[in-house]
């Protein structure tokens, strides 16, 4: 990991090094450094970071007793307790899995995601008044084919695309079992995309990010014009683009594959079928 330090002397500003492990490598430093610590840099190459207030203690400049070897430990420390913080995220966020998160469903109760461990999911956010919504004639029919093999659709109505979930849940689940018939668990309410962005959906786009859409799709003409007048780099994140996005998870909870709304929904029934 690299990491610039600002010191507190006027000698040198900036120190820059590189953390790997607990190791130091590629000490630089910024600014007007004269005399012995010039030398500083090549002394501590590979020096591993507990050695380094020791090995540093006493060091001189010229004929002046300095502080820059202190500034110097100061930043190795720092720079080590930083990479150390990022590892225990990076960490936490593999060890992390999608049963670890709890949702509401329609009724405004706390499922967590527990509950459907050992099955086949497939989570999709949706809307009632969009060009895709039809599509919840096809995911009815999967759902009916293949639910006694231990597969389960997990439906989370959005609002952030055209505001085409505009109504109460209340009312998208009742369109959705009169107008389609849905069987399938409908949840309530939430945002996939920001700062008020589910826990889930965060989760869901670390592990698959933005796949393209299929070029010959009728839609994706449309898409790609509205995507990007809101964002010109829209390709380059994973944010959720539109309503019917869809993430598969293996019944080892592993989030296997991401379906933009324009993907052929009889090869992902395929792909489902692979993990049953």
């Amino acid at each position: 990991m690299h990491f610039d330090y600002k010191t507190e002397n006027t000698c040198s500003q900036i120190i820059s090094l590189d953390i790997e492990g607990d190791v130091v490598r590629n000490i630089r430093f910024t600014g007007g450094c004269n005399g012995n610590l010039k030398a500083i840099p090549i002394l501590v190459d590979g020096w591993k970071v507990d050695e380094i207030e020791k090995k540093l203690r006493g060091i001189v400049c010229g004929r002046r007793q300095t502080s820059c070897s202190d500034q110097l430990a100061r930043a190795v420390r720092a720079a080590y307790e930083a990479e150390q913080e990022q590892q225990a995220a990076q960490n936490a966020d593999k060890e992390r899995t999608i049963y670890d998160f709890q949702v509401k469903d329609a009724d405004g109760n706390t499922v967590s995601l527990e509950k459907y461990r050992g099955q086949v999911l497939l989570i999709n956010n949706s809307a009632t008044q969009c060009g895709f919504t039809p599509q919840y004639d096809e995911l009815q029919n999967m759902y009916e084919k293949y639910r006694d093999q231990g597969f389960e659709i997990l439906d989370f109505p959005c609002n952030q695309f055209g505001g085409q979930a505009s109504s109460e849940i209340d009312e998208i689940v009742r369109f959705c079992d009169s107008a389609y018939g849905i069987t399938f668990p409908i949840f309530d309410k939430i945002e996939v995309n920001g700062d008020k962005e589910n826990p889930l959906y965060t989760f869901l786009k670390s592990k698959q990010g933005f796949q393209g859409f299929d070029e010959d799709h009728d839609l994706t003409p449309m898409l790609k014009a509205v995507l990007r007048k809101i964002d010109p780099d829209y390709e380059k994140n994973s944010d959720i683009k539109w309503n019917f996005t869809k993430f598969l998870v293996d019944r080892e909870g592993n989030v296997v594959k991401r379906f933009e709304p324009t993907d052929d929904l009889l090869v992902m029934e395929t792909q489902i079928k692979e993990l049953l």
